[in-house]
């Protein structure tokens, strides 16, 4: 489902439960998030990512990382900080960071629909937004 298409409540995530797990099996490639579930305006993405991505910022929103599986490190400019499975972080808005995974990493992202996963940044990492499983 893309974003010209409004989606059911089914389709939304209600009234089911999602395996979050199960959905993230199902993408092959890294830095390609998919949406799982929407309340309101936020998107709930499942993404697997291996290596460096890009140093970008979210102008107008904060970003959340769930880590599902993996260790995750999310530089900033003057520090960095480590997610292990079951933490989570919150990225404020206009916050420049870049993620790194030295293995693969099963993440579950919290962003408002329509969010780039570059952000401010075009590059080959930019994935095509609001693609769901």
């Amino acid at each position: 489902m893309h974003s010209d298409s409004q989606p059911t409540p089914e389709q939304r995530g209600q009234y089911k439960t999602i395996n979050l797990l199960d959905k993230i099996s199902q993408i092959d490639d890294h830095w390609q998030p998919r949406v799982v579930a929407e309340m309101n305006d936020y998107q709930f993405k499942v993404v697997k990512i291996a290596g460096d991505f890009v140093w970008h910022r979210h102008a107008d929103t904060d970003e959340t990382f769930i880590v599902l599986a993996g260790r995750l490190r999310i530089d900033f400019r003057d520090r960095s900080i480590e997610l292990f499975p079951g933490e989570m972080a919150v990225v404020p808005k206009g916050v420049e960071h870049k993620p790194y995974a030295e293995s693969e990493v099963k993440l579950l992202l919290i962003e408002p629909r329509g969010v780039v996963n570059t952000g401010d940044t075009t590059t080959e990492r930019t994935a095509e937004n609001d693609v769901w499983i």
